[in-house]
């Protein structure tokens, strides 16, 4: 207490000159205040009250006896008191407890007023026997309910709770100690705490600090501490903490037990609480002098200290502290206003104390700014730069900024200016040339501390408070890298954040991470902007998040829709392909991947397109160049030993290109099942890849699955795999499977345009020709014929076979041209029937017999025949001359009908039937049916191409067909033309 400072914050009122009015008669036994007066109870019964001042107003009897505690309730204009009343049986105790109410006056004489009674009670029952009142409290809970707090000196607290005036109350006891000795266990003082629903009472006595819960039933009792004090040596703060004085110290009680303590020296008299100041009457021991002291105990100073006489009450009224001494005497002390203690502490220069009074009275912000502002100009002119700047700093909001910028522009104190600048930033109020002048600031000190303090400071809403382009592009020129991608991230900024953590610090697994952290669209973009840099580094881990990104399971935004819809709404990885451009090894791993997983992505051909290209690249880079790259020391040296050889690197990249080959040849495969007719991926490209690459697999199975055979032996020609060559044309040019016999041709154009010995291989070719029948003797002959190094032995016993059974055929054709002819009819064209195959013209007869120089004799004997007798039956009248009816042989009267055919009946023997001729009917009605079924089979053209195509000799459907009269000419308009033609035709032939 010795140590703490004494300052005059108080000052007496009313001119040191007060005291109780001589109004005020006899001893004053107990007082109170408020409501804007002073209430004086006094052994006479009588009640004062006195106003500002303390000027008598009026008295009251309130008891007959003696007033021995009173209360001046706050919310109503109620007072409460406890006093002796004339007894009125022996079993009736004289203390009584009574209500008054101040607003309403009853007359009583001409000469004075008293207020009305609206309750009276009686404290002491059978059931609460009577002792002595120690102590004495009133809470005011909801109007009209009270909740008087009684203690006695036995250790008792009896509680009345209820509407006194209409008589409805409870009464319940609470019991503190049963301690024999009543000087040990009497209540010397009460303290209420009320917390929301929660009801407290703080009870004291000289040896125990109890607390009772009173919401709950019955009542619970907890003891905080084992010592207690004596009366007038409790009050309660406005914290709703108890204050006990005792003689070593006044300690402070909480609902959990004993808090803070201040060791003030001497017997505690009286102990108040007034505006966060506690107020303590201490009895020196030594002098036998009472001292009244006003702790500040925020600030750790005595705000008034005054020596006075014996008190005997205290009080708070009307913002003074008033004392009531022994004699009746009293003083009446007020705190001096703001200006006036700032100004005495200015001149003692006494900055702190003054900054710390204007905060702890909860000051005006303007004041107390302005305090702080001389504090820090007092430092300033001292030169203590740092906590002159500290000061500034609690000014931001009410001084200029520019008022401090200008007194730390100075380099030397640049740091003071940076802690201003930060502050400044904050609080929200930096402008951009305070955000401009605090980076120049950090740049010149290259304090990184402090620059990342102000990089991640935020405002309430955790935003920052500077702009945040200009930050990264100051932290970024001056190597700030950290601290400039905070900002990016946090203003989500993905693509600064990125470009600074992969082109200046090149932290690409962070990268990799921060990727993976943000949402699919934002990552798909970053990685589109990125990926190179990315998949130059760290492949592995780049695809595996471009797998995410393309494959995501995501089962919330799946539900609902349907694979291919919601692959749809993926990204593709045919987005991505750029970034690859440079590592195509890694695009083959990812394409790879992702095809394994997804079956049925709707950019698939693209997808299998890039693979084509990729699996069938000569050139491509692979894994183990940098390999190579990192064992370079050791290869170097290798070589100086003159061990080393490029045979190693070469094999590993051809079985590279092997691998790739055969995975193209799958995909080929795979990408073109059985039940599509065209392929998951582009033909063209795919036929352009192979060729470039010089891939025969993969040209062969193209061209064989696009049924483009010929190109198939071409592409074995060109490497002159004679053998595959064979094998191909076997399995490609049987007819009777679909293949083309025309192959066979071609192989031996081949062989005989080779210019080297090939007997075996053209043997062979010719068992396939003559089986066949494929080619002509003489075409083969002039096809071999080219090739110098072949001899007459290789084709010797094909030409024995073919003579042998041409002469076969040749016989054969001379017996039929004796037996057919063809006959040309009316407009249609000559036919010709040789061997029983129906030719077109002579020119087909000659091609057909030509092989051995055969010629085709033809009779046109009947022919001739027929037209004379069709000429004839135009031009001339016929004569009937039959005697009997063809049908029933009976001699032939009339009537009788006559046909061209030469047949002559009865009329009565055709019956209806007088149109056609009964023998000759059949025959042409035969001729007429053959004739529409051959018109149907001349619609039915893939019945036509299949014959073609299935038969070992295609030349003779083709002759039948014309023979059958199912191929033929379009008719003309007019009957010229069609003589034309007809002449034209016979005159041909």
């Amino acid at each position: 207490m010795y140590q703490w400072r004494k300052f005059e914050f108080f000052e007496e009122k009313l001119a040191g000159k007060c005291s109780i009015p001589d109004e005020v008669e006899g001893r004053i036994e107990c007082c109170s205040s408020g409501r804007g007066k002073v209430v004086i109870g006094c052994d006479t019964g009588a009640v004062s009250l006195l106003d500002r001042g303390l000027n008598f107003n009026f008295s009251f009897p309130a008891h007959s006896s003696s007033v021995l505690f009173l209360q001046q309730l706050k919310q109503r204009n109620f007072l409460v008191t406890v006093g002796e009343d004339e007894q009125i049986s022996p079993q009736q105790s004289a203390m009584c407890l009574k209500v008054f109410d101040l607003d309403r006056m009853e007359p009583e004489g001409s000469s004075s007023v008293s207020p009305d009674c609206i309750g009276i009670l009686r404290i002491f029952t059978n059931q609460f026997p009577e002792a002595k009142i120690t102590s004495f409290l009133v809470l005011e809970e909801a109007p009209p309910i009270l909740l008087i707090a009684i203690g006695l000196d036995n250790g008792s607290i009896y509680c009345i709770k209820g509407d006194i005036a209409r008589e409805r109350i409870t009464r319940f006891k609470l019991q503190v100690d049963n301690s024999a000795d009543k000087s040990q266990s009497s209540i010397t003082g009460l303290g209420f705490r009320v917390d929301g629903q929660a009801l407290q009472l703080f009870a004291v006595t000289p040896t125990s600090v109890s607390l009772f819960s009173l919401q709950s039933q019955p009542p619970k009792r907890q003891t905080l501490d084992q010592i207690g004090s004596v009366v007038n040596s409790v009050a309660m703060s406005d914290r709703l903490e108890l204050i006990v004085g005792r003689p070593e110290a006044v300690y402070f009680y909480e609902v959990d037990g004993r808090g803070p303590c201040w060791a003030f020296e001497g017997e505690k008299k009286f102990l108040g609480w007034f505006r966060g100041y506690l107020l303590c009457v201490i009895a020196d021991q030594r002098d036998g002098k009472n001292t009244f002291n006003v702790y500040d105990l925020k600030n750790r100073l005595i705000a008034h200290s005054v020596v006075v006489k014996e008190v005997s009450h205290m009080l708070c009224e009307w913002g003074n502290i008033i004392l009531i001494m022994a004699d009746k005497s009293a003083l009446c002390i007020g705190e001096k206003d703001m200006e006036s203690k700032l100004d005495m502490l200015f001149k003692k220069n006494l900055y702190t104390v003054a900054i710390n009074l204007v905060q702890s009275q909860q000051a005006d912000a303007a004041a107390t700014a302005e305090v702080l502002r001389k504090y820090a100009d007092h430092l300033y002119s001292k030169q203590d730069y740092d906590e002159a700047m500290a000061q500034y700093i609690h000014t931001i909001g009410h001084l200029e900024p520019s008022y401090v910028i200008q007194k730390f522009l100075d380099a030397q104190r640049i740091h003071n200016l940076t802690n201003y600048l930060e502050k400044l930033h904050e609080k929200g109020l930096a402008s951009k040339d305070h955000t401009t002048l605090l980076l120049n600031c950090y740049t010149k000190l290259k304090d990184v501390e402090k620059l990342n303090v102000f990089i991640k400071s935020e405002d309430g809403g955790g935003e920052h408070k500077f702009d945040i382009e200009t930050a990264i592009r100051v932290c970024r020129a001056a190597n700030y890298h950290e601290h400039a991608m905070y900002v990016a991230k946090k203003a989500g900024r993905h693509e600064l954040y990125l470009k600074i953590l992969l082109e200046d610090l090149g932290r690409y697994d962070e990268a990799l991470r921060y990727i993976s952290s943000l949402e699919q669209n934002q990552a798909g973009v970053t990685v589109k902007e990125y990926g190179k840099i990315l998949i130059g580094h760290k492949p592995f881990e780049t695809i595996e998040i471009l797998m995410r990104l393309c494959t995501e399971d995501g089962e919330s935004a799946k539900e609902g829709a349907s694979d291919v819809t919601y692959l749809s709404m993926l990204p593709s990885p045919v987005d991505f392909l750029n970034i690859f451009i440079h590592h195509p090894q890694s695009l083959m791993d990812f394409l790879e991947k992702y095809t394994n997983k997804v079956k049925d992505s709707p950019a698939q051909v693209e997808i299998h397109n890039t693979l084509l290209e990729l699996y069938l690249s000569n050139d491509l880079n692979f894994p183990s160049i940098s390999q190579v790259k990192a064992e370079a020391p050791v290869l170097s040296r290798a070589k100086a030993n003159g061990k080393v050889n490029g045979d190693g690197q070469d094999s590993m990249k051809e079985k590279d290109r092997l691998e790739r080959h055969k995975k193209g040849l799958q995909l080929l495969k795979n990408a073109w099942p059985l039940e599509l007719e065209h392929p998951l991926y582009d033909v063209d490209l795919a036929i352009i890849l192979c060729e470039m690459n010089a891939f025969k697999d993969g040209l062969l199975y193209l061209y064989e699955k696009m049924k483009l055979y010929k190109e198939v032996i071409a592409c074995y020609m060109q490497t002159h795999d004679h053998e595959g060559l064979i094998a191909c044309c076997k399995r490609l040019g049987d007819s009777g499977k679909g293949g083309d016999p025309s192959l066979w041709a071609d192989l031996l154009k081949y062989f005989g345009e080779l210019g080297e010995d090939c007997s075996k291989e053209v043997k062979e070719v010719l068992t396939y020709i003559e089986r066949d029948d494929i080619l002509p003797p003489i075409v083969v002959l002039q096809t071999l014929s080219r090739n110098p190094c072949l001899t007459i032995s290789v084709i010797k016993d094909y030409i024995a076979r073919k003579l042998e059974q041409e002469s076969k055929l040749i016989e054969e054709d001379r017996r039929a041209i004796d037996k057919y002819q063809c006959s040309i009819l009316g407009k249609k064209s000559a036919r010709y029937e040789v061997n029983g195959i129906m030719l077109k013209d002579q020119f087909d007869c000659r091609s057909y017999v030509g092989l051995s120089s055969l010629w085709v004799q033809i009779r046109q004997e009947d022919t001739s025949t027929m037209r004379k007798e069709i000429q004839d039956l135009r031009t001339n009248a016929r004569i009937f001359q039959l005697s009997k009816c063809t049908a029933c042989t009976f001699t032939l009267d009339l009537p009788a009908v006559h046909f061209m055919c030469m047949h002559s009946f009865h009329q009565r023997c055709l019956g209806d039937n007088e149109k056609e001729c009964p023998e000759c009917a059949p025959e042409y009605r035969s001729v007429l049916e053959m004739k529409r079924n051959l018109e149907q089979n001349s619609k039915d053209q893939d019945r036509f191409f299949q014959q073609v195509k299935s038969s070992k000799n295609g030349f003779s459907v083709i002759a039948e067909y014309f023979g059958k009269g199912i191929i033929s000419k379009t008719s003309t308009a007019t009957t010229g033309a069609s003589q034309t033609g007809s002449t034209s035709s016979t005159s041909g032939f």
